[in-house]
């Protein structure tokens, strides 16, 4: 599917569409191989992983969705924004009750295809509603989706799971992209406004989750092979967490600063 999406997608002249389709899935389906063949003590890799992405993130939608938003409609871009972030904390929140549910299929990998294809039909709408905008947003978008997908198999595969199984969502970026992206915005300001505000506050949100929490019970706690007390390594990865978010987020401003 996804050769057939990434074609329409070249076909149509959405040429960058097609570069960040494919720059997620093999970015995904790497990180998920090396996920697969992670040692228990994998918690300085998911920091630099997690702070490199979320950092990247927050700096593209920003820099390069916040002004759109703002500028098809002040007002109504900031309720855009607001309710994006609203509906990406309801959405995470109540998507915790899915592991209450006894389901045919790995809960993990079910909400990272469902993330995937959520955030690729918000990418695919955008550039194909504004085909100007560079790659820059795009990749820096889908830059978390190494790190999770690393995540993911490592925990999967401990379970004695299969690794390709992330090539599914790893795809389903590319494929709600291609999808997305004929989909045409009304002229309304207002209209574009609220769209692409809440594509800001999602993209936000997904950001803000990604940043690394050094806290017992975290995602980074769990994945320390640690006996004992842990807050020393825990404080150790706090530094490692500020400087992995800045040096994402001064990376997208250098690439910025090149190409501008």
């Amino acid at each position: 599917m996804l050769v057939v999406a990434s074609g329409l997608a070249w076909g149509a002249g959405r040429e960058k569409l097609f570069g960040i389709a494919w720059v997620a899935f093999l970015g995904m389906a790497l990180a998920g191989w090396l996920g697969a063949r992670a040692p228990r003590e994998n918690a300085g890799a998911l920091v630099w992983g997690y702070g490199l992405a979320s950092g990247a993130m927050v700096t593209s939608a920003a820099v390069f969705l916040l002004p759109q938003a703002i500028g098809q409609h002040a007002t109504y871009g900031g309720f855009g924004v607001a309710l994006g972030l609203l509906s990406g904390f309801g959405a995470h929140t109540l998507g915790h009750r899915l592991a209450h549910l006894n389901l045919p299929l790995d809960r993990t990998l079910a909400a990272l295809t469902a993330h995937a294809v959520a955030a690729g039909a918000i990418i695919g709408i955008i550039y194909g509603n504004m085909p100007d905008l560079g790659p820059l947003l795009g990749l820096a978008i889908v830059s978390h989706k190494g790190p999770a997908g690393y995540a993911a198999v490592s925990r999967y595969a401990r379970r004695g799971g299969n690794w390709r199984a992330i090539l599914l969502p790893a795809a389903g970026v590319g494929v709600a992209a291609a999808a997305s992206s004929f989909l045409a915005l009304p002229a309304s300001a207002p209209v574009r406004g609220v769209v692409f505000g809440f594509a800001t506050g999602v993209f936000l949100h997904v950001a803000m989750d990604f940043l690394p929490e050094c806290e017992l019970g975290s995602e980074v706690h769990e994945s320390l092979a640690h006996e004992g007390d842990a807050h020393a390594v825990l404080d150790r990865l706090r530094v490692h967490a500020v400087a992995s978010t800045a040096v994402g987020g001064l990376a997208v401003f250098l690439a910025w600063f090149v190409v501008a």
